[in-house]
């Protein structure tokens, strides 16, 4: 298995483990969503999706084409976690914000509500685990995935040896 495979796959493997985090949070211990977590949510499910671009597309452009992907996802995740953290939880409402208008404009709340309908306040929904602010296990997954990304795109491109003349 290439390192590539490895890196995607892992990448593929966290984002999908944070929205199976999020959900048993959600549906088992009653910690309700914010717009903010929706919306990290999606993006979580976009770098899933971008990494298992990058397990289909096999070759440099598909790497880099799914790393680049995944590296501005996770980027947006990581500024999506510090705006929870530094503004959105300590607002009243955070109803009407840009992920509330974005993942109704996609009609994802009204297709799988489970998962992307926001039921919380952003003050409400602040909670901490461990004494960490829940939003900052999603920023260390974002910056975990984000390394994995650059590290791809670092990587040099690799050709198959070109077969020698004798």
């Amino acid at each position: 298995m290439s390192a590539a495979t490895r890196t995607f796959a892992a990448g593929a493997l966290l984002a999908t483990g944070a929205v199976a985090a999020a959900l048993v949070s959600q549906h088992v211990y009653d910690m309700q969503p914010c717009p903010w977590c929706v919306l990290q949510r999606l993006i979580f499910v976009a770098i899933a999706a971008a990494c298992g671009l990058g397990l289909l597309w096999r070759g440099a452009a598909g790497r880099i084409v799914a790393a680049t992907l995944a590296l501005a996802l996770a980027l947006s995740g990581v500024a999506a976690a510090l705006y929870q953290n530094r503004v959105a939880a300590k607002t009243e409402s955070c109803a009407f914000t840009f992920p509330e208008r974005f993942i109704a404009a996609l009609r994802l709340d009204a297709w799988l509500p489970d998962v992307f309908q926001a039921r919380a306040s952003c003050i409400d929904a602040a909670v901490d685990l461990w004494g960490v602010p829940y939003e900052f296990y999603s920023l260390a997954l974002y910056a975990a995935i984000a390394v994995g990304a650059l590290a791809l795109l670092r990587a040099p491109n690799r050709r198959a040896p070109a077969l020698s003349r004798t």
